[in-house]
């Protein structure tokens, strides 16, 4: 977790300050000629404000020299604020060669702080939260949960809503067998953002767990099916219990093959298990890619 963090450039001197009117032409105008300059009107009293100042802090600082931030409180200075228009706070004007080129108001997080000084300022790189999310689907690749679950929950401390923090703490979850944790960790996402794909794979994950629970043993499931392989139910079972042991390419073929002898059965509940699978997995997923690729095989052949 050290090693992520330790990686965040810092801020060079006079990146982050705060101005008056006096020094507004120096600190903004001036600056703006040389880098994109952010200006951010706040007061003591409002706490929206408080929200976001350390959030346009942290994102300079990502930003390493792109973008410097000018800090105006209102109250004190209320004159340059009243010449741009600026009826309410928090309050964020972007300056670019001496004139205000952008803006945003409100309290808003980490992500979009950075992609308006990607907007104005151009690339400046993952943010702390995503890097955070990177390090958790590293550390989740190599089957390190707990680890990945800390890279996971530290992103939601900076960004409570990050769809891809979310999906991967439940996930996490899901791995380690707390499955009603998973669960109360998707509650948390709003029905609108349900079909993101960090929250759409992991809502799938969970559900083939709990699918997973009781299908039994996969060599005992093999050896019922060479018994009799016209046993679709059995063939199915095993799709999930080769699914829950890792062998991804098998669970998909077990799928491709009852779609192959008998498309209708259950209702196609083959190929949506199969397309339950691929969510869970991931577009980019090998096993997604050879699966799709076989299933369409069978379909339009």
């Amino acid at each position: 977790m050290e090693a992520v963090l330790s990686g965040a450039p810092s801020p060079a001197a006079g990146e982050i300050v705060d101005t008056t009117t006096a020094g507004f032409a120096a600190d903004v105008i001036d600056a703006s000629r040389e880098k994109a300059v952010l200006v951010d009107f706040w007061a003591d009293w409002c706490g929206p404000c408080k929200q976001l100042t350390p959030i346009l802090e942290k994102a300079v600082k990502a930003a390493a020299g792109k973008v410097k931030l000018v800090k105006m409180n209102i109250d004190q200075h209320p004159e340059v604020a009243g010449q741009l228009g600026v009826r309410s706070i928090p309050a964020v004007v972007a300056f670019k060669d001496g004139r205000p080129v952008d803006a945003f108001m409100g309290a808003v997080p980490e992500s979009q702080v950075m992609a308006f000084i990607e907007k104005v300022a151009g690339p400046v790189g993952p943010s702390e939260t995503e890097r955070l999310v990177e390090a958790g689907d590293a550390a989740f690749a190599e089957q390190k949960w707990a680890e990945a679950a800390e890279a996971y929950a530290a992103a939601l401390g900076r960004e409570a809503g990050n769809l891809a923090a979310i999906g991967g703490l439940a996930r996490c979850y899901v791995a380690t067998g707390d499955l009603d944790r998973a669960e109360e960790s998707l509650a948390l996402v709003p029905e609108t953002k349900a079909g993101d794909p960090a929250i759409a794979g992991a809502r799938a994950e969970l559900e083939l767990a709990r699918q997973s629970g009781d299908v039994g043993d996969p060599q005992a499931l093999a050896a019922a099916l060479n018994a009799d392989p016209g046993d679709h139910q059995t063939r199915f079972d095993l799709a999930l219990a080769l699914n829950a042991s890792g062998d991804r390419d098998g669970a998909a073929d077990a799928l491709v093959e009852i779609i192959r002898r008998d498309r209708e059965w259950e209702d196609d509940g083959a190929r949506k298990q199969l397309l339950q699978f691929f969510d869970a997995w991931g577009a980019d997923d090998a096993a997604t890619v050879s699966g799709r690729r076989k299933l369409s095989s069978v379909l339009f052949s």
